[in-house]
């Protein structure tokens, strides 16, 4: 995965943190910064709720990369306490109901910012155009409407010096200022201003074969290898399913795990290309359908207050030589109609002749109501702790394995235990990087 070290002024604190080069600024500023006012939707910019200020403008986290926001001033939900347009913002929203369950408030409060600055006329009709990019499920719009109107009725009823210079600065007199918030003390000044540069896509460069390289971890998967073939194969061979799945290769988010099997490699590869037998290991997963490599079933998920359950479909596409397999699904919730799509790719090493190593990659891109949870980085730890759980049951099925025509006996899974003891994980993970 390419890194890079991404510097910014957030709320006036200088964040730094080498990060995959493709993370959202939205991630950034959750997993990195900390801060979790900023609200992940829909994710394709559409929403709102990932609103946030770059150098005093509005612009949505979730489609942003971080690493093109190096070196500018972003300001977030929690560091509006010096913006007086922030003030009575909050104070009429407040006033006039205009929150309920309060997700959309913090890319609303933004939007609602630049409004009072660049319409200081809006009336309603142009409040609600200039929302049409804002979504809320809750409050129907007209107590935000009517909040927004009520900033720009006290101004004009009372001016405020304050924001008549930063409306002057938006327009750009005087020259050289900015519409930005008043910047609190800090180091940020020396972080070097640079131009914002749009995106250029790029392919990434696939997981290497460590038979080729002399390390551990992933080899390149069945998809990977037959890329060079697939521009040949027809669209049903599995050359043109494989080419289209190494192109997709970069989207979505990648989890890593292994675990060690005290049993030969070809044991434990016979046992991992049993569906229904890996099924079995997997807490919350069921099959339904049954067909070679093909599979239909049933994953339930419950972390804390999130719970889930996808209905879906699934193939595993092996090399046996190399000891390497993809199982690729898509399912969705039959709650939040949520979607999923994932490739779960593992390889085998033999470690000597009794121990094996299996190491996991998890790439899934997660669409709906879900998606907020999915990316949050106490839920990575949650499926890594998950795959350790499956590694253990895997280990207990080869030590006893099931009777001859007797069903796999399904693993035992305690969402309470495992989501206290990731949350336990985290908390000791804080406070060892704050020492």
């Amino acid at each position: 995965m390419n890194m890079a070290l991404v510097t910014l002024d957030v709320n006036g604190r200088k964040v730094s943190s080498d990060v995959p080069a493709r993370m959202h600024l939205g991630d950034f500023l959750r997993e990195e910064a900390r801060l979790t006012g900023t609200h992940l939707g829909c994710e394709h910019g559409v929403c709102g709720a990932c609103t946030v200020l770059m150098d005093g403008q509005p612009i949505r986290s979730c489609i942003s990369f971080a690493s093109a926001c190096a070196g500018k001033h972003i300001t977030t939900i929690e560091g509006y306490d010096a913006d007086p347009v922030m003030r009575r913002l909050r104070e009429a929203f407040t006033a006039h109901h205009a929150l309920q369950c309060g997700y959309c408030t913090p890319g609303m409060l933004a939007t609602a910012r630049d409004i009072v600055l660049r319409c200081p006329d809006a009336d309603d009709a142009r409040i609600r155009i200039e929302l049409a990019g804002n979504l809320c499920r809750c409050t129907g719009y007209m107590g935000i409407v009517a909040a927004i109107r009520s900033v720009l009725a006290d101004l004009i009823a009372t001016p405020d010096e304050e924001i008549s210079a930063l409306r002057r600065a938006l327009r750009g007199e005087p020259a050289g200022a900015v519409a930005a918030l008043p910047a609190p003390a800090s180091d940020s000044a020396s972080i070097a201003p640079t131009p914002f540069e749009g995106f250029i896509a790029k392919v990434t460069t696939p997981i290497k074969d460590t038979a080729a390289v002399g390390g551990s971890g992933l080899a390149s998967t069945p998809s990977s290898a037959a890329t060079s073939a697939a521009s040949s194969a027809s669209p049903s061979s599995p050359g043109a399913s494989a080419s289209t799945a190494t192109a997709s290769r970069a989207k979505g988010s990648e989890i890593t795990g292994q675990f060690d099997v005290p049993f030969p490699a070809d044991q434990v590869w016979a046992f991992m290309v049993d569906l229904p037998a890996v099924a079995s290991c997997l807490p919350g997963a069921s099959i339904t359908e049954h067909d070679g490599d093909r599979v239909k079933g049933k994953v339930a998920i419950k972390f804390g207050p999130m719970s889930a359950a996808f209905n879906g479909a699934a193939r595993l596409e092996r090399d046996d030589a190399a000891k390497t397999a993809v199982f690729r699904g898509a399912g969705q919730d039959t709650l939040s109609q949520s979607r999923a799509n994932g490739d779960i790719t593992y390889r085998l090493t033999a470690l000597d002749a009794s121990r094996t190593r299996v190491d996991v990659q998890l790439l899934y891109s997660l669409q709906g109501p879900l998606a907020q949870f999915s990316r949050s980085g106490l839920v990575q730890d949650f499926v890594r702790r998950m795959i350790a759980d499956f590694g253990r049951n895997v280990t207990a099925r080869l030590q006893r394995p099931a009777d001859a025509g007797t069903p796999a006996p399904v693993a035992a899974f305690s969402p309470t235990r495992m989501f206290f003891g990731v949350l336990w994980d985290r908390v000791k993970g804080i406070f060892s990087r704050s020492r």
